[in-house]
């Protein structure tokens, strides 16, 4: 018989909206987790309408942001404003081990979410809350997206941007997809601390948290008063031999010999210039970085004169560190991707791939999704669970109270 998937058996509220909080919920469930998503009546969470409203988001008549984000997941719509529904939802905290939340600190207070509301009912209850800025603070109650918290306010994009040209802006929800692997960090730390001493407790992160870890080496030397560094584009490198090169097929290749004391020699000889190696601008390490200008200009035609997968040819069988800047269409029919097992086969007919979120175990595999419920789908099923009568489920729907 194989052995259960690692959170079988556990129970979690997600009670949380858009990307970052709802992912964590589903990196949980892909391992076996039961996640009740509890969302609002009508729309639900408004993350499901974003493949036709984001105008950053690659166009689909299909729904795979919900697919993403959604997956394995039971819908359960309550108007958590009725204060009909509060037995409901503290029946659900008792039987819940784990609770995630990303309501700004005033929505929480007001709806009775926050950790000493819920702490009573529930003393093993792994609580986690995901803020923008912190839980604390003059920003605490600021709402917080990737784009704003974790890439804007953590100097990322600023630290990125060539000296002289304006930041530029992330892709759609990178920031958040991080983030969530945090959660799932703190959440797994906190049922530690549960198997420990029996007891729960608060977990949380911020947007802006893991933005400046993300940022950690340039923050943590500014943080120490290191003199930043601009940087300077292709064109106009501080180090010749960690630049960018544009191949002749308009790709680009990013080469990066940080032991180029080891790696010159044979450097010059795999892009047939043995000659360079003795050329006396360049024969000593830190003149090869005072001339880096005068190195690009020698390096540069020769790159552009093959296309990448010929110098992958060549590159590849020297030890030298280089890459391609991959466009996001290639990882699609990329072998290496079914490897590392970056998507994800489903049930769903309309988006039968998607991503895997990136834990892999050598004991365990992510379940396979099928179509992500649709809102309050699973309403009579989990609330006959609780106990409810079809009698009272219907006048809770009566009421307006359920989605």
């Amino acid at each position: 018989m194989s052995e259960p998937l690692p959170l079988e058996g556990l129970r979690v509220l997600d009670i949380s909206t858009f990307i970052a909080a709802p992912a964590a919920a589903v990196a949980l469930a892909d391992y076996g987790a039961d996640v009740i998503k509890i969302e609002a009546p009508g729309e639900g969470d408004p993350h499901r309408h974003n493949y036709k409203r984001a105008g950053t988001y690659p166009k689909s008549d299909h729904n795979f942001p919900l697919q993403l984000d959604g997956r394995l997941k039971r819908s359960l719509a309550l108007d958590l404003k009725r204060p009909e529904v509060r037995p409901i939802l503290e029946d659900l905290v008792r039987r819940a081990d784990i609770m995630i939340v990303n309501f700004p600190p005033p929505a929480r207070e007001r709806l009775r979410l926050r950790w000493e509301d819920v702490e009573p009912l529930n003393p093993r209850l792994v609580y986690c809350s995901l803020t923008g800025y912190g839980e604390t603070g003059p920003d605490r109650d600021r709402p917080g997206f990737d784009i704003t918290a974790y890439f804007g306010r953590s100097g990322i994009l600023d630290s990125a941007r060539y000296e002289g040209g304006p930041p530029g802006i992330s892709l759609p929800a990178q920031g958040d997809r991080a983030t969530a692997m945090t959660l799932v960090a703190a959440i797994l730390l906190g049922l530690r601390r549960r198997d420990q001493t029996g007891r729960g407790g608060w977990v949380g992160t911020s947007l802006y948290a893991n933005g400046a870890w993300a940022n950690g080496t340039t923050l943590a030397g500014a943080a120490i008063g290191g003199k930043l560094v601009t940087r300077e584009p292709p064109d106009r490198p501080k180090n010749a031999l960690a630049n960018l090169y544009r191949t002749r097929d308009e790709r680009w290749l990013q080469l990066l010999i940080v032991r180029d004391d080891r790696m010159w020699s044979t450097f010059c000889a795999a892009i047939g210039r043995p000659e360079l190696e003795s050329d006396p601008r360049f024969t000593d390490r830190e003149e090869r970085k005072r001339r880096a200008f005068e190195l690009y200009a020698e390096i540069a035609p020769i790159f552009a004169s093959r296309t990448y997968a010929e110098w992958e040819s060549v590159l590849s069988k020297t030890g030298i560190p280089f890459g391609v800047i991959g466009r996001t269409i290639d990882v699609v029919d990329d072998e290496q991707a079914r490897h590392a097992g970056i998507f994800a086969d489903t049930t769903n007919p309309e988006v039968p791939r998607t991503i895997n979120n990136p834990i892999r175990l050598g004991f365990a595999k992510p379940r396979i999704s099928g179509p992500p419920a649709a809102v309050g789908e699973n309403n009579d099923e989990i609330l006959r669970e609780l106990g409810h009568s079809d009698a009272e489920i219907a006048a809770l729907r009566k009421a307006g109270v359920l989605g």
